[in-house]
């Protein structure tokens, strides 16, 4: 039995993990110039890694849930929970987290889209789907469209940010 958007969902899993390897070949870029790994180079590669493979791991979880033969209306709640119980917790502790280990809570775009309106998707999206409305597959899908570029979009701003940092290049010692 096919879900409904199961090609979507497989087309939105392999672009996530395409999304996953490009953003960590670009936040490699500093390091083979000379410059050290900067703490929030780490958390920004952790944290894209983390949302990332959560996001995947919500496109693959309907089709997966229908090989069981499933009933439909069973696929999208259930998809639903397991998808946005972690993916809220995750947007809504990210300013907490990231000051943690930087320092400094996010810049106010990055808190705007990724958190804020991130967070209101997920948790919108899961509500329409308990409630059991007539296009439960459109929403989830939808959620997961925007939640994944929300994490874009942040991986974006963020990038624009390191790349502003200056470069502490490590000092080499001379060959004599």
């Amino acid at each position: 039995m096919e879900v409904k958007g199961a090609t979507l969902l497989y087309t939105l899993a392999g672009l996530m993990i395409t999304f996953a390897g490009f953003s960590a070949l670009l936040l490699a870029v500093r390091p083979a110039s000379g410059a050290k790994l900067s703490l929030l180079d780490r958390y920004l590669a952790k944290t894209v890694m983390t949302h990332i493979f959560v996001l995947t791991a919500a496109a693959l979880l309907p089709p997966l849930i229908a090989l069981y033969d499933v009933a439909e209306r069973w696929i999208w709640p259930t998809s639903a929970v397991l998808f946005a119980l972690p993916m809220v917790s995750l947007q809504v502790t990210y300013p907490y987290r990231r000051r943690r280990m930087v320092g400094k809570g996010p810049p106010f775009p990055i808190f705007a889209v990724f958190v804020v309106f991130g967070s209101a998707v997920t948790l919108a999206m899961l509500v329409y789907v308990l409630s059991g409305l007539k296009y439960s597959a459109a929403a989830y899908i939808t959620a997961l469209a925007i939640d994944f570029s929300t994490v874009a979009f942040a991986f974006m701003v963020a990038l624009d940010v390191i790349m502003k940092q200056p470069m502490e290049v490590p000092e080499r010692k001379g060959l004599d």
